[in-house]
């Protein structure tokens, strides 16, 4: 591949076919979730999926959805076929899989090595680079289903990029292919930016499964009824607003309520406490930070929040 693809303007214009990337044989070391989306959305933009490499069921009934007729080999036999090879294996596995493919020989100059890590930039690579591989990172801020509809959900979704200079247009164009937008994260910042990612979107799953079961509780029959122009209306306010988009009882300072909010989670739904206890006094720190809460309520409502805390602690040793 020419490391130095003209620099695209955009996803949804047009460019000159002499003017795009060659086109690749595209291999997966990994058919989890992430790697077959990604090889199908190239796939789309003319490069051929030539291999894929997985273990479980899961991962095969993946790869023959999304990348039929793309043969399922081990992952020596993937490295061997692509000249672009996405490494989509949980963040924890990544190092050793590349200590293994370099060992192994598998590693040829020249193939470009793509990772899809939110925690790691390219400096995992390093042994691969050595051995003559081209590093990029692109990690697709996006949660996958494993279907053919994450495909679709590339369009428009950011990328957090991180590439040699040299390989910064090949990761651009990479990314604008698959109906990304690259956005240039730095290597020391990969740990923040994906730690960031995962309170937004891994955190906000917790927070709204915990909703739900606490509505059913309640006798609410279609929590995700109620649940769904609530929570799109709050996500919708807060991209616009930020802190400013804050509501509710811990922003107006009602301790009573709180008080009232941490009984109920106490006799009730105990599991639910402590996220409870966390996340308001998060909250209160940020309302108060930006003249939301007021100092003089400040007071009695962090005193709730504290009397909280310890009974949470003091219930918790008492189970013991």
């Amino acid at each position: 591949m020419n490391a130095h693809p003209p620099n695209p303007t955009g996803p949804s214009e047009q460019t000159n076919p002499k003017d795009r990337p060659a086109r690749l044989t595209v291999g997966v070391v990994g058919a989890g979730r992430v790697g077959p989306a990604l090889a199908a959305a190239l796939s789309l933009a003319g490069h051929r999926p030539v291999a894929v490499s997985g273990v479980s069921d899961a991962s095969v009934r993946r790869a023959a959805t999304l990348l039929p007729d793309v043969p399922l080999v081990p992952p020596g036999e993937v490295l061997a076929r692509a000249e672009l090879v996405l490494l989509t294996v949980p963040d924890d596995a990544l190092p050793g899989l590349v200590a293994g493919i370099v060992e192994t020989g598998a590693v040829r100059p020249g193939q470009l090595l793509v990772h899809t890590s939110g925690r790691f930039g390219t400096a995992v690579l390093d042994p691969a680079r050595r051995a003559g591989a081209l590093p990029l990172a692109l990690h697709p801020a996006m949660t996958f289903t494993g279907t053919p509809v994450d495909v679709q959900r590339l369009a428009g979704c950011s990328f957090g990029v991180t590439a040699p200079e040299e390989l910064r247009l090949a990761a651009q164009a990479l990314v604008i292919e698959m109906g990304g937008e690259p956005e240039w994260v730095e290597e020391a910042a990969r740990p923040l930016y994906h730690a960031a990612l995962a309170i937004g979107a891994n955190h906000l799953v917790t927070l709204v499964a915990q909703s739900m079961e606490l509505l059913r509780a309640a006798g609410v029959e279609a929590p995700d009824r109620m649940l769904g122009p609530l929570l799109g209306a709050a996500l919708d306010n807060a991209l616009r607003s930020g802190d400013d988009a804050l509501t509710g009882p811990v922003a107006r300072g009602d301790a009573g309520t709180v008080a009232a909010h941490v009984a109920e989670l106490r006799g009730h739904a105990p599991q639910a406490l402590a996220g409870y206890l966390a996340m308001a006094r998060t909250t209160a720190d940020r309302a108060l930070a930006h003249g939301l809460l007021k100092p003089e309520l400040a007071e009695d409502l962090l005193g709730v929040l504290a009397d909280g805390a310890g009974g949470a602690r003091r219930d918790g040793e008492a189970d013991q």
